[in-house]
Protein backbone atom coordinates (compact mmCIF):
# COMPACT_ATOMS: atom_id res chain seq x y z
CA UNK A 1 0.00 0.00 0.00
CA UNK A 2 2.95 2.35 0.97
CA UNK A 3 4.50 2.21 -2.44
CA UNK A 4 1.29 2.43 -4.50
CA UNK A 5 0.91 5.99 -2.64
CA UNK A 6 4.38 7.12 -2.96
CA UNK A 7 4.54 6.37 -6.48
CA UNK A 8 1.18 8.58 -6.85
CA UNK A 9 2.26 11.40 -5.16
CA UNK A 10 5.33 11.48 -7.33
CA UNK A 11 3.19 11.59 -10.23
CA UNK A 12 1.12 14.51 -9.33
CA UNK A 13 4.36 16.17 -8.06
CA UNK A 14 5.45 15.74 -11.76
CA UNK A 15 2.77 17.27 -13.84
CA UNK A 16 2.19 20.10 -12.11
CA UNK A 17 5.89 20.81 -12.36
CA UNK A 18 4.78 20.06 -16.35
CA UNK A 19 2.11 22.76 -15.52
CA UNK A 20 4.01 25.41 -14.32
CA UNK A 21 6.69 24.82 -16.84
CA UNK A 22 4.03 25.27 -19.73
CA UNK A 23 2.50 28.21 -18.22
CA UNK A 24 5.55 30.03 -18.25
CA UNK A 25 6.27 28.96 -21.78
CA UNK A 26 2.96 30.54 -22.75
CA UNK A 27 3.20 33.70 -24.72
CA UNK A 28 0.40 36.31 -23.91
CA UNK A 29 -0.89 38.85 -25.94
CA UNK A 30 -0.33 42.76 -25.90
CA UNK A 31 -2.56 45.37 -24.09
CA UNK A 32 -3.97 48.37 -24.43
CA UNK A 33 -3.58 48.40 -27.83
CA UNK A 34 -4.89 51.94 -29.69
CA UNK A 35 -4.95 53.23 -32.98
CA UNK A 36 -4.72 57.20 -33.30
CA UNK A 37 -4.70 59.47 -36.11
CA UNK A 38 -1.57 61.69 -36.04
CA UNK A 39 -1.73 63.70 -39.27
CA UNK A 40 -3.64 63.69 -42.53
CA UNK A 41 -3.35 59.69 -44.14
CA UNK A 42 -0.92 59.28 -40.98
CA UNK A 43 -1.66 56.76 -37.83
CA UNK A 44 0.01 55.65 -34.68
CA UNK A 45 -0.35 51.75 -32.79
CA UNK A 46 0.54 51.48 -29.88
CA UNK A 47 0.64 48.91 -27.07
CA UNK A 48 2.29 47.73 -23.80
CA UNK A 49 3.81 44.46 -23.21
CA UNK A 50 0.96 41.78 -20.99
CA UNK A 51 1.79 42.46 -17.65
CA UNK A 52 1.09 39.13 -16.92
CA UNK A 53 3.45 37.41 -18.87
CA UNK A 54 5.87 34.67 -16.75
CA UNK A 55 9.76 35.30 -17.61
CA UNK A 56 10.61 33.39 -20.72
CA UNK A 57 14.46 32.80 -21.87
CA UNK A 58 13.51 34.07 -24.79
CA UNK A 59 13.27 37.40 -26.14
CA UNK A 60 9.86 38.37 -27.45
CA UNK A 61 8.75 40.85 -30.73
CA UNK A 62 5.41 41.73 -32.15
CA UNK A 63 3.57 40.29 -35.45
CA UNK A 64 1.39 43.26 -36.94
CA UNK A 65 -1.37 42.59 -39.46
CA UNK A 66 -3.30 45.37 -41.40
CA UNK A 67 -6.37 44.30 -42.06
CA UNK A 68 -7.57 47.37 -43.93
CA UNK A 69 -7.94 49.41 -46.17
CA UNK A 70 -5.21 47.08 -47.24
CA UNK A 71 -3.53 44.23 -45.88
CA UNK A 72 -0.09 44.26 -44.58
CA UNK A 73 2.00 42.10 -42.67
CA UNK A 74 5.62 43.22 -40.58
CA UNK A 75 7.18 42.02 -37.36
CA UNK A 76 8.99 44.89 -34.78
CA UNK A 77 10.49 44.82 -31.45
CA UNK A 78 8.65 48.33 -30.35
CA UNK A 79 5.47 48.43 -28.58
CA UNK A 80 4.49 51.49 -31.43
CA UNK A 81 4.14 51.55 -34.85
CA UNK A 82 3.48 54.91 -36.99
CA UNK A 83 2.03 54.07 -40.57
CA UNK A 84 1.32 56.16 -43.94
CA UNK A 85 -2.69 55.01 -45.11
CA UNK A 86 -5.50 56.94 -46.54
CA UNK A 87 -8.01 56.64 -44.20
CA UNK A 88 -11.37 57.35 -46.15
CA UNK A 89 -12.29 53.85 -45.95
CA UNK A 90 -11.42 53.14 -42.12
CA UNK A 91 -8.43 51.52 -40.58
CA UNK A 92 -8.53 48.54 -38.83
CA UNK A 93 -5.23 46.68 -37.25
CA UNK A 94 -4.47 43.37 -35.09
CA UNK A 95 -0.97 42.63 -32.49
CA UNK A 96 0.20 38.99 -31.49
CA UNK A 97 3.27 38.00 -29.15
CA UNK A 98 5.87 36.24 -30.98
CA UNK A 99 9.22 34.84 -30.23
CA UNK A 100 11.62 36.70 -31.44
CA UNK A 101 14.90 34.52 -31.92
CA UNK A 102 13.09 31.88 -33.53
CA UNK A 103 12.46 29.78 -30.41
CA UNK A 104 9.57 27.32 -31.56
CA UNK A 105 7.11 28.85 -29.22
CA UNK A 106 3.35 29.38 -30.65
CA UNK A 107 2.08 33.32 -30.65
CA UNK A 108 -0.06 34.71 -28.30
CA UNK A 109 -3.97 35.35 -29.66
CA UNK A 110 -4.17 38.35 -31.58
CA UNK A 111 -5.78 42.15 -29.88
CA UNK A 112 -7.08 43.90 -32.62
CA UNK A 113 -8.29 48.03 -32.95
CA UNK A 114 -10.29 49.83 -35.63
CA UNK A 115 -11.07 52.94 -36.40
CA UNK A 116 -13.99 54.19 -38.16
CA UNK A 117 -14.82 55.32 -41.55
CA UNK A 118 -14.92 59.01 -41.33
CA UNK A 119 -18.94 59.79 -41.90
CA UNK A 120 -20.49 61.77 -44.64
CA UNK A 121 -23.22 60.52 -47.84
CA UNK A 122 -21.70 58.03 -50.26
CA UNK A 123 -20.98 60.21 -53.38
CA UNK A 124 -20.46 63.39 -52.14
CA UNK A 125 -16.26 62.83 -52.21
CA UNK A 126 -14.04 64.35 -54.88
CA UNK A 127 -13.37 62.15 -57.67
CA UNK A 128 -10.15 61.83 -60.03
CA UNK A 129 -7.83 63.88 -57.93
CA UNK A 130 -4.48 64.43 -59.99
CA UNK A 131 -1.35 65.96 -58.58
CA UNK A 132 1.87 67.03 -60.10
CA UNK A 133 5.00 69.06 -58.78
CA UNK A 134 7.73 71.06 -60.07
CA UNK A 135 10.89 72.33 -59.24
CA UNK A 136 11.50 75.89 -59.98
CA UNK A 137 14.85 78.08 -58.62
CA UNK A 138 13.94 79.65 -55.37
CA UNK A 139 16.10 83.38 -55.24
CA UNK A 140 15.00 84.47 -51.48
CA UNK A 141 16.39 81.65 -49.54
CA UNK A 142 20.11 81.01 -50.48
CA UNK A 143 20.03 77.08 -48.46
CA UNK A 144 17.27 76.02 -50.49
CA UNK A 145 18.51 77.36 -54.04
CA UNK A 146 15.11 75.19 -55.41
CA UNK A 147 11.34 75.23 -54.42
CA UNK A 148 8.18 72.76 -55.18
CA UNK A 149 5.77 73.95 -56.62
CA UNK A 150 2.02 71.61 -56.21
CA UNK A 151 -0.77 71.28 -58.81
CA UNK A 152 -3.91 69.03 -57.95
CA UNK A 153 -7.41 68.75 -59.54
CA UNK A 154 -10.09 67.00 -59.26
CA UNK A 155 -13.60 66.81 -60.17
CA UNK A 156 -16.74 67.10 -57.89
CA UNK A 157 -18.47 63.66 -56.64
CA UNK A 158 -21.92 62.80 -58.67
CA UNK A 159 -24.04 63.18 -55.64
CA UNK A 160 -22.66 66.21 -54.58
CA UNK A 161 -24.86 69.51 -53.66
CA UNK A 162 -24.36 71.85 -56.35
CA UNK A 163 -23.61 74.35 -53.05
CA UNK A 164 -20.83 71.73 -52.33
CA UNK A 165 -17.40 73.75 -51.63
CA UNK A 166 -14.54 71.35 -51.55
CA UNK A 167 -11.22 72.45 -49.38
CA UNK A 168 -7.53 70.70 -50.01
CA UNK A 169 -4.35 70.01 -47.58
CA UNK A 170 -1.38 68.33 -48.48
CA UNK A 171 1.24 66.85 -45.79
CA UNK A 172 4.61 66.34 -46.65
CA UNK A 173 6.38 65.12 -43.45
CA UNK A 174 5.64 66.96 -40.60
CA UNK A 175 4.03 70.17 -42.77
CA UNK A 176 0.44 70.62 -43.37
CA UNK A 177 -0.88 73.28 -45.69
CA UNK A 178 -4.05 74.27 -46.92
CA UNK A 179 -4.56 75.38 -50.15
CA UNK A 180 -4.80 79.06 -51.22
CA UNK A 181 -5.26 79.18 -54.56
CA UNK A 182 -8.03 77.70 -56.17
CA UNK A 183 -10.15 76.90 -59.69
CA UNK A 184 -13.58 76.87 -59.66
CA UNK A 185 -16.20 74.82 -62.37
CA UNK A 186 -19.11 76.81 -63.89
CA UNK A 187 -21.30 76.06 -60.50
CA UNK A 188 -18.72 77.90 -58.19
CA UNK A 189 -17.28 74.92 -56.75
CA UNK A 190 -13.65 74.33 -56.09
CA UNK A 191 -11.76 71.84 -58.91
CA UNK A 192 -8.37 72.49 -58.58
CA UNK A 193 -5.56 74.15 -56.04
CA UNK A 194 -2.15 75.59 -56.67
CA UNK A 195 0.70 75.86 -54.39
CA UNK A 196 3.48 77.88 -55.56
CA UNK A 197 6.19 76.98 -52.74
CA UNK A 198 5.80 74.61 -50.54
CA UNK A 199 7.92 71.94 -47.71
CA UNK A 200 8.06 69.01 -50.29
CA UNK A 201 11.38 67.96 -51.39
CA UNK A 202 11.82 66.72 -55.03
CA UNK A 203 14.76 64.53 -54.02
CA UNK A 204 12.36 63.13 -50.84
CA UNK A 205 11.47 59.24 -50.86
CA UNK A 206 8.43 60.39 -48.29
CA UNK A 207 4.77 59.75 -49.75
CA UNK A 208 2.94 63.12 -50.38
CA UNK A 209 -0.23 62.67 -48.58
CA UNK A 210 -3.43 65.08 -50.23
CA UNK A 211 -6.35 65.32 -48.62
CA UNK A 212 -9.61 67.01 -49.91
CA UNK A 213 -13.14 67.52 -47.20
CA UNK A 214 -16.26 69.79 -48.19
CA UNK A 215 -19.20 70.84 -46.58
CA UNK A 216 -22.89 71.99 -48.17
CA UNK A 217 -26.06 72.65 -45.91
CA UNK A 218 -27.54 69.75 -47.74
CA UNK A 219 -25.48 66.76 -47.26
CA UNK A 220 -22.22 65.68 -45.40
CA UNK A 221 -19.43 65.67 -47.80
CA UNK A 222 -17.54 62.35 -47.22
CA UNK A 223 -13.93 63.24 -46.91
CA UNK A 224 -10.98 61.68 -49.42
CA UNK A 225 -7.47 61.59 -49.16
CA UNK A 226 -4.77 59.76 -51.34
CA UNK A 227 -0.89 59.22 -51.49
CA UNK A 228 1.50 60.18 -54.01
CA UNK A 229 4.89 58.65 -54.76
CA UNK A 230 7.07 61.63 -55.58
CA UNK A 231 8.87 60.13 -58.62
CA UNK A 232 5.43 59.53 -59.98
CA UNK A 233 4.37 62.87 -60.31
CA UNK A 234 7.58 64.76 -60.69
CA UNK A 235 7.35 67.09 -64.23
CA UNK A 236 10.86 67.03 -64.83
CA UNK A 237 11.93 70.72 -66.62
CA UNK A 238 13.54 69.91 -70.01
CA UNK A 239 17.44 70.93 -70.55
CA UNK A 240 18.38 74.34 -70.76
CA UNK A 241 20.60 76.29 -72.99
CA UNK A 242 20.29 73.86 -75.88
CA UNK A 243 22.98 75.19 -78.78
CA UNK A 244 23.78 73.47 -81.99
CA UNK A 245 26.09 73.86 -84.73
CA UNK A 246 26.93 72.25 -88.20
CA UNK A 247 30.67 71.77 -88.88
CA UNK A 248 31.31 70.33 -92.28
CA UNK A 249 29.21 67.54 -92.51
CA UNK A 250 29.71 67.10 -88.27
CA UNK A 251 26.10 68.32 -86.08
CA UNK A 252 27.67 69.15 -82.91
CA UNK A 253 24.79 69.39 -79.85
CA UNK A 254 25.35 70.51 -76.14
CA UNK A 255 22.76 71.13 -73.18
CA UNK A 256 22.94 71.78 -69.87
CA UNK A 257 20.71 70.10 -66.96
CA UNK A 258 17.27 70.93 -65.78
CA UNK A 259 16.90 73.51 -63.29
CA UNK A 260 16.40 70.55 -60.53
CA UNK A 261 18.06 69.78 -57.11
CA UNK A 262 19.48 66.50 -58.54
CA UNK A 263 23.22 66.90 -59.34
CA UNK A 264 24.53 66.32 -63.05
CA UNK A 265 25.43 62.65 -63.04
CA UNK A 266 21.52 61.66 -62.27
CA UNK A 267 20.23 62.46 -65.58
CA UNK A 268 19.12 60.39 -68.82
CA UNK A 269 18.88 62.41 -71.83
CA UNK A 270 16.94 61.84 -75.29
CA UNK A 271 18.01 63.90 -78.38
CA UNK A 272 15.58 64.14 -81.32
CA UNK A 273 16.91 65.45 -84.57
CA UNK A 274 14.33 66.20 -87.29
CA UNK A 275 15.87 66.38 -91.20
CA UNK A 276 13.24 68.58 -92.67
CA UNK A 277 14.34 68.38 -96.44
CA UNK A 278 14.12 64.22 -95.49
CA UNK A 279 11.09 64.33 -93.14
CA UNK A 280 13.56 62.23 -90.99
CA UNK A 281 13.51 61.54 -87.18
CA UNK A 282 16.31 60.52 -85.38
CA UNK A 283 16.45 59.62 -81.64
CA UNK A 284 19.37 59.10 -79.41
CA UNK A 285 19.67 58.60 -75.55
CA UNK A 286 22.50 59.59 -73.77
CA UNK A 287 24.17 59.91 -70.42
CA UNK A 288 25.76 62.56 -71.04
CA UNK A 289 25.57 66.22 -72.38
CA UNK A 290 26.83 66.63 -75.69
CA UNK A 291 26.03 64.45 -78.88
CA UNK A 292 27.81 64.43 -82.21
CA UNK A 293 26.30 63.46 -85.16
CA UNK A 294 27.32 62.68 -88.85
CA UNK A 295 25.06 64.44 -91.54
CA UNK A 296 24.46 65.78 -94.66
CA UNK A 297 25.21 69.33 -95.27
CA UNK A 298 22.58 70.06 -97.51
CA UNK A 299 19.03 69.60 -95.48
CA UNK A 300 18.09 72.13 -92.53
CA UNK A 301 17.87 70.20 -89.28
CA UNK A 302 15.45 70.93 -86.00
CA UNK A 303 16.87 69.72 -82.54
CA UNK A 304 15.59 69.01 -78.98
CA UNK A 305 16.55 67.39 -75.77
CA UNK A 306 14.36 66.46 -73.08
CA UNK A 307 15.49 64.90 -69.52
CA UNK A 308 14.48 61.95 -66.69
CA UNK A 309 16.08 61.58 -63.50
CA UNK A 310 17.84 57.66 -63.58
CA UNK A 311 17.53 55.17 -61.42
CA UNK A 312 20.55 55.61 -59.97
CA UNK A 313 19.51 58.61 -57.77
CA UNK A 314 15.83 57.37 -57.45
CA UNK A 315 12.92 55.76 -59.22
CA UNK A 316 12.52 56.71 -62.63
CA UNK A 317 9.46 58.86 -63.35
CA UNK A 318 7.98 60.55 -66.33
CA UNK A 319 10.26 62.13 -69.17
CA UNK A 320 10.43 66.16 -69.16
CA UNK A 321 8.66 68.20 -72.09
CA UNK A 322 11.24 68.57 -75.16
CA UNK A 323 13.01 72.00 -75.48
CA UNK A 324 12.25 74.09 -77.78
CA UNK A 325 13.09 73.47 -81.33
CA UNK A 326 16.60 75.32 -82.48
CA UNK A 327 17.60 74.95 -86.46
CA UNK A 328 20.56 74.53 -87.82
CA UNK A 329 21.77 74.25 -91.62
CA UNK A 330 19.78 75.22 -94.78
CA UNK A 331 18.06 73.37 -97.94
CA UNK A 332 17.63 76.67 -99.52
CA UNK A 333 20.78 76.44 -102.03
CA UNK A 334 22.73 73.72 -103.35
CA UNK A 335 27.11 73.77 -102.25
CA UNK A 336 29.24 75.24 -104.75
CA UNK A 337 30.67 71.99 -105.75
CA UNK A 338 27.22 71.09 -107.19
CA UNK A 339 26.38 74.74 -108.33
CA UNK A 340 29.79 74.27 -110.50
CA UNK A 341 28.90 70.53 -111.64
CA UNK A 342 25.39 71.87 -112.79
CA UNK A 343 26.50 75.22 -114.53
CA UNK A 344 29.30 73.11 -116.62
CA UNK A 345 26.55 70.68 -117.62
CA UNK A 346 24.26 73.97 -118.96
CA UNK A 347 27.67 75.19 -120.53
CA UNK A 348 28.23 72.22 -122.42
CA UNK A 349 25.00 71.58 -123.95
CA UNK A 350 24.39 75.08 -124.88
CA UNK A 351 27.95 75.18 -126.62
CA UNK A 352 27.18 71.93 -128.76
CA UNK A 353 23.69 73.29 -129.66
CA UNK A 354 25.01 76.66 -130.94
CA UNK A 355 27.81 74.40 -132.89
CA UNK A 356 24.94 71.85 -134.78
CA UNK A 357 23.12 75.14 -135.54
CA UNK A 358 25.96 76.48 -137.66
CA UNK A 359 26.56 73.06 -138.99
CA UNK A 360 23.22 72.65 -140.55
CA UNK A 361 22.86 76.49 -141.93
CA UNK A 362 26.22 77.07 -143.64
CA UNK A 363 26.18 72.94 -145.00
CA UNK A 364 29.54 72.75 -142.66
CA UNK A 365 28.64 69.18 -141.44
CA UNK A 366 28.58 67.63 -145.17
CA UNK A 367 31.63 69.45 -146.11
CA UNK A 368 33.55 68.08 -142.44
CA UNK A 369 32.02 64.84 -142.95
CA UNK A 370 31.16 63.66 -146.56
CA UNK A 371 29.01 60.84 -147.62
CA UNK A 372 31.36 57.69 -148.01
CA UNK A 373 30.09 56.08 -151.37
CA UNK A 374 28.43 52.79 -151.60
CA UNK A 375 29.95 49.84 -153.27
CA UNK A 376 28.90 48.79 -157.17
CA UNK A 377 26.81 45.96 -157.56
CA UNK A 378 27.26 43.87 -161.04
CA UNK A 379 23.71 43.15 -161.29
CA UNK A 380 23.00 46.68 -160.85
CA UNK A 381 25.86 47.70 -163.71
CA UNK A 382 23.79 45.14 -166.15
CA UNK A 383 20.57 46.93 -165.38
CA UNK A 384 21.94 50.34 -165.91
CA UNK A 385 23.54 48.92 -169.33
CA UNK A 386 20.71 47.09 -170.76
CA UNK A 387 18.94 50.40 -169.56
CA UNK A 388 20.74 52.21 -171.93
CA UNK A 389 21.00 50.55 -175.09
CA UNK A 390 17.09 50.76 -174.93
CA UNK A 391 17.05 54.18 -174.39
CA UNK A 392 19.70 54.56 -177.69
CA UNK A 393 17.86 51.76 -179.84
CA UNK A 394 14.59 53.80 -179.40
CA UNK A 395 15.85 57.35 -180.27
CA UNK A 396 17.97 55.98 -182.94
CA UNK A 397 14.67 54.57 -184.53
CA UNK A 398 12.63 57.58 -184.03
CA UNK A 399 15.00 59.37 -185.82
CA UNK A 400 15.27 57.49 -188.92
CA UNK A 401 11.25 56.91 -189.22
CA UNK A 402 11.23 61.22 -189.01
CA UNK A 403 13.54 61.18 -191.85
CA UNK A 404 11.53 58.82 -194.32
CA UNK A 405 8.19 60.75 -193.61
CA UNK A 406 9.57 64.24 -194.32
CA UNK A 407 7.74 66.09 -197.33
CA UNK A 408 10.88 67.85 -198.05
CA UNK A 409 12.40 64.46 -199.21
CA UNK A 410 9.56 63.08 -201.09
CA UNK A 411 9.53 66.28 -203.30
CA UNK A 412 13.36 66.28 -204.39
CA UNK A 413 12.57 62.30 -205.43
CA UNK A 414 10.06 63.29 -207.62
CA UNK A 415 11.99 65.76 -209.41
CA UNK A 416 14.61 64.09 -209.98
CA UNK A 417 12.69 61.13 -211.55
Amino acid sequence: MAPALLILLGATVILRADSLSDKKSLLLPPTNFTIKVTGLSQVLLRWESNPDQEPVNIELGYHVRINAPQEEDYETRNTESKRVTVLHKGFSASVQTVPWNGQPLPPSRWVSAELKAPPGSPGTSIVNLTCTTNTTVNNHTPLRPYQVSLHCSWLAGKDAPEDTQYFLYYRYGSWTEECQEYRRDTLNRNTACWFPKTFISSRGSEALAVHANGSSKHAPIKPFDQLFALHAIDRINPPVNVTAEIEGTCLSIQWEKPVSAFPIHCFEYEVKIYNTRKNYFQTEKLMTNAFISIIDDISKYSVQVRATVSSMCRQMGFWSEWSQPIYVGSDDQKPSTEWFLIVLMAAICFILLIFSFICKTGHLWTRLFPPVPAPKSSIQDFFVIVSSEKTVSTETEIEVISYVEDPGFETLEDSVF
